[in-house]
Order: structure tokens, then C-alpha cells, then sequence
């Protein structure tokens, strides 16, 4: 009888009275605490279930909220109540009613039985702490906290705020240190009857009842007055999610708990009946007894804690919102975006796939529908060519084009006759390659057999458009690959610009262009921005187009592209 276990219990019942009959059945004293909140049915129900065990005992029950003094009072009363009926107790370990064990009581015996002196709890200064979730460490200690952290939120964030605009500040009583660590601790009887039964216990009491999570400071902190020999850490695995809060353990982690060698973990899943039937059986032994080391799972945990936060590029997940800026990657792989192509080259996607290898699109964004590649209706992952759904969230909609597609890349047009709300997100996407021929947008007005005037207004609001967008892709927080280029650089000298394009499309490709794609007649196109000028419209987007009805080539400096980022 060398151990004896303290069970504080608030919920599932039935498995904490499962494991403590585990316990007590093999030779170790329990005394355990229900949370006074708990329904009296259910807790006449646990004492009865367990009337025929020995060695089990119930303590006073105490209400046990989150974070308050409760927890100290009730781990208190359940451990004087297991140091006056046992004597034969050795060390006392502090235990939850969602813990189990996962190594045979015998090998947890022999282990403290070789360390009779030496108490288990992690116990470090303030300072020295780096898993405090809510930036309260020293302050734990030094402010007052009479309100609910979780029922009186606001009351007691605006408490906070206001004893640090007061500059209030505790006294901390004399030769006290302040020290942060796990609640779940393995005290000796020495050690924990000296803590109990110090003269000086009503005035610390007092103290701590104004702590902010005194479980986690009171006993760690006293036992660095009365113990020669602490370890710290704890013999129980628990561990905890980037926001502090626990995980759980399931079914399917019962090799990983396995690996971890401990001999107790937390918290269990009520309904996990394998671990419950595996950890609990008479023959659970046999395994090679180790030193408890919880850091061997630690890089998975890691992992789990990265997948959450970071996740897998371009995918977004539930636990990521609603932070913003906590993508991984704002989408899944390489895009490029092509304005101005389409209007300036006959069958300009077609040509490009054909030469690229890849599926290209037409103006998705379109404010009728989505140009999908091959007229689809539907396409990957089930999205369809309503604009309506599309313009709900463009930026949703892009994301999961890229994301069921991945492995092909994606290629579309786009311009200021499209809507305008992804734009944004184009540019500060590293993964956008986006090619521009400013002004293109006028040559279906050249072609179109409209009114002059209607003409004149239409060039005057894709302008507009295009300017403003242009602004965004020329912004110093761009992070897309953007190149621009005037409508007159580009007719001077096409074939260089594309070959770059098709180059970054397709990077293993030597293939060297022998001919671009046709470009639409310009004839008199030159003498069509004059007269939108003489109309009162400034063209300032085409370039330096001649006002006669040749547009070719002047000089050859102009094919050179105007690289943005």
C-alpha cells in the first residue's frame, strides 16, 4: 500500500468508478471527490455502485468550477481524508475522473517504491513558463480575479483592465515564490501532510483563493517550502491543444499511448470502450517497464497542433476561422490569369492549350456565368457556372477551382468587364501568375458596329476599371508574378512575352515558339483612338498607338515586358 489515489469527478461517472475499482482491487487505497454540482442521484448511484469495494472512500464535496479555488478545497479535503485513513500510504497521486491507467499498478509501485523520497509535480518560476494561454503569468498572483472566467467574461476582463490602469498590485506573502505546472501531481506523504498542516496554511488559503487557476499554482508553489527533492514534471500524460484546452484521447490512439510509457493519461473519451477494455484488463502487464517519457509523442502532438493552425495549403478549415490571414498558401497551387489575350488573339485559348498542355478557361468571373473550359456547365468539386453562387464569395470560388484541381493547372481570363471583388485577392496571392495587355479591352469596341457615343461612354468605364485594378496590381504588398504590358509594347513584339509565359506554365518544356497565335485585325485602329479622343475620351492604356491605320512597329525596344514583382 505504498500509493493511494485522490479522484476528482464531475462527469461520466460510471468510468471513474471503473477505474477506481481497478485501482482499489489491486492493493491501492482511492478516496474520491464528486463535484457538488453533480446531480445527488448520480453520486448516491457511484457510492452505491462501489459500496462493496475496500479501500475506496468519498471525501466532502466542494463546487468545482473551472479556475476557482474549488478545485484547491476539494483536492484538499480528499487528500487529509486519504493521509488520516490510510497510514500505510506512501505517496498520494492526484488523479481525474477521465484518467486511466495505462501501465499495471504493480510497475507504478516498484517505481515510486525506488523513489520514496522524491515528489512528482512540474513546478517552474513564472518566468520560465511558456505554455500560459491568455498572457497572465506574474499577474496570476498579483491582481484579484472575484469574477468567473468563463461565466463573467466581460466582468472579468474589464477587472483585469482596470486594476492594471490602477496599477493594483497583491502583495505576495513573504518567502513565497510564485510557481506554474500541471495540476496532476504525485506527492509523498511527507511532502503533502507538510503543506496540509502548516501553521501558516489560513493565511496562504486566504491568499490563493484570489489566484487565477489556483490548481495550477498552489500546490506547486508550496512544495518548493517543504520538499528536498522535486522532479519536475508529472507522471501523468496530458497534453494540450494550441489554445490550452486538452486533447482527448479516442480509440484509435491506443498504440500512441502505448509509446508514451506512462503510467497514467488524460482525458480519456467516455464511449473509447477499447482503451477502457485494453488498459483495464487483468493482463495488461508485460510490458517493458521504462522510464515514463510523454516528449516521445511530443513531434506527433506537433504535428496534429501545425495540421490545425496551419493546415495543408490552400485548403481552409473550420479551425481557422474566423483569424484571418491563418491560410496556408490562399490557394492550393499555381494559376495564371491572362487579361487582354483573349480580346487581342483569335482562339487564344485553344492556341494555349495546345501549346501549354493544360485545360484553359474564359472569363470566369463573367457577370452572366462561368466560362468554364469546354463550355462545362459543372466542373472539379462540383461547382457550377452561376454567377450568383460565384460572386456570393469569388474568393471561396477560386479556392476550390484550384483545390479539385490540383496537379493541372488552372488558366483564365480575366478583365473590366468581370467582376471585380476577386482582384484584391489575385494580387496578394503568390501562387497568381497574372499577365495584363493593358487597353485590349478596346478592340471589340473597335470591331463592335455600335453607336459612336455608346462606344465612347463603354471605352470611358472599362478605363476606369482597368486603371483602378491596375493600381492594385502595381501595390507594394503584391505578391503575385505580375507582368503588364500596353497594347502597343505587345503588337510590336509578341512572340518574347509569350514565350516567358509559356516558359513559367510549363518549366520542363524546351519547346521554343515558332508562331503566336493570330492577332485581330488593327486597321484603322490607331485612327479609332484618335477619334475617341476628338470625342472628349483620353485612351491612355493602349500605348503610343500611330493615328494612322498601321499599327506595326515602330522599334523593337517595346516587346521587352514591364515586370512588376
Amino acid at each position: 500500500m505504498s500509493v493511494g489515489f485522490v479522484m476528482l469527478c464531475h462527469t461520466a461517472l460510471d468510468r471513474a468508478a471503473q477505474v477506481a475499482r481497478h485501482w482499489a482491487e489491486r492493493g491501492c487505497p482511492v478516496v474520491i471527490h464528486v463535484d457538488r454540482r453533480v446531480k445527488k442521484g448520480a453520486y448516491r448511484r457511484m457510492v452505491r455502485d462501489l459500496a462493496g469495494v475496500g479501500d475506496i472512500k468519498f471525501s466532502q464535496r466542494h463546487a468545482c468550477e473551472w479556475g476557482t479555488w474549488g478545485l484547491v478545497s476539494a483536492t484538499q479535503a480528499a487528500a487529509l481524508l486519504m493521509l488520516k485513513q490510510f497510514p500505510g500510504v506512501r505517496h498520494v497521486y492526484l488523479a481525474s475522473g477521465s484518467c486511466l491507467p495505462l501501465r499495471p499498478v504493480e510497475e507504478l509501485v516498484a517505481y515510486l517504491n525506488e523513489r520514496p523520497r522524491t515528489d512528482f509535480i512540474e513546478s517552474v518560476t513564472t518566468e520560465d513558463v511558456g505554455w500560459t494561454i491568455g498572457g497572465l503569468n506574474i499577474e496570476r498572483f498579483t491582481l484579484r480575479f472575484p469574477f468567473s472566467w468563463r461565466k463573467q467574461r466581460r466582468l472579468f476582463d474589464a477587472y483585469v483592465k482596470l486594476q492594471r490602469a490602477l496599477r493594483f498590485k497583491r502583495r505576495i506573502p513573504p518567502g513565497l515564490v510564485p510557481h506554474l505546472g500541471s495540476q496532476w501531481w504525485c506527492l509523498t506523504r511527507q511532502t503533502l501532510s507538510a503543506i496540509l498542516e502548516d501553521p501558516e496554511r489560513d493565511s496562504y488559503d486566504r491568499y490563493f483563493q484570489r489566484v487565477w487557476i489556483p490548481d495550477e499554482s498552489y500546490f506547486q508553489t508550496l512544495v518548493r517550502q517543504v520538499s528536498a527533492n522535486v522532479e519536475s514534471r508529472s507522471l501523468t500524460l496530458s497534453k494540450f491543444d494550441f489554445q490550452g484546452k486538452p486533447h482527448i484521447f479516442y480509440d484509435d490512439h491506443l498504440q500512441l499511448l502505448r509509446r508514451s510509457d506512462c503510467f497514467v493519461a488524460r482525458k480519456i473519451w467516455p464511449q473509447a470502450e477499447k482503451l477502457y477494455r485494453t488498459f483495464l484488463a487483468d493482463d495488461a502487464g508485460g510490458a517493458v517497464a521504462a522510464e515514463p517519457n510523454p516528449g516521445k509523442i511530443d513531434r506527433l502532438f506537433a504535428k496534429a497542433v501545425e495540421r490545425r493552425t496551419k493546415g495543408r495549403a490552400g485548403l481552409y478549415m473550420q479551425s481557422r476561422f474566423p483569424n484571418q490571414n491563418w491560410e496556408n498558401g490562399m490557394t492550393a497551387a499555381p494559376y495564371s490569369v491572362f487579361e487582354g489575350f483573349a480580346e487581342l488573339f483569335d482562339n487564344f485559348d485553344i492556341w494555349l492549350g495546345k501549346v501549354a498542355g493544360t485545360r484553359v478557361h474564359g472569363h470566369l468571373f463573367a457577370p452572366d456565368r462561368v466560362a468554364f473550359a469546354g463550355g462545362e456547365s459543372v466542373y472539379n468539386g462540383a461547382l457550377g457556372d452561376s454567377a450568383m453562387l460565384r460572386d456570393y464569395n469569388p474568393r471561396s470560388f477560386l479556392v476550390n477551382l484550384v483545390w479539385n484541381t490540383r496537379g493541372e493547372r488552372q488558366c483564365f481570363q480575366f478583365g473590366p468587364n468581370d467582376s471585380q471583388k476577386v482582384a484584391p485577392f489575385l494580387a496578394r496571392d503568390p501562387n497568381a501568375q497574372i499577365s495584363v495587355i493593358s487597353g485590349a479591352w478596346a478592340v471589340p469596341l473597335f470591331h463592335s458596329n455600335s453607336n459612336f457615343s455608346d462606344i465612347r461612354k463603354e471605352a470611358a468605364r472599362l478605363q476606369k476599371i482597368e486603371a483602378e485594378h491596375l493600381t492594385v496590381l502595381r501595390a507594394l504588398n503584391v505578391k503575385a508574378r505580375v507582368r503588364i504590358w500596353t497594347l502597343a509594347e505587345f503588337v510590336e513584339n509578341p512572340m518574347e512575352p509569350l514565350q516567358t509565359i509559356i516558359d513559367e506554365i510549363s518549366p520542363r518544356s524546351s519547346r521554343r515558339l515558332t508562331e503566336a497565335p493570330r492577332i485581330a485585325d488593327l486597321t484603322g485602329f490607331g485612327q479609332f483612338l484618335q477619334n475617341l479622343r476628338n470625342q472628349g475620351m483620353q485612351p491612355v492604356l493602349m500605348g503610343d498607338f500611330p493615328a494612322g491605320d498601321d499599327p506595326k512597329p515602330t522599334t523593337s525596344r517595346r516587346g521587352r515586358p514591364y515586370l512588376v514583382k
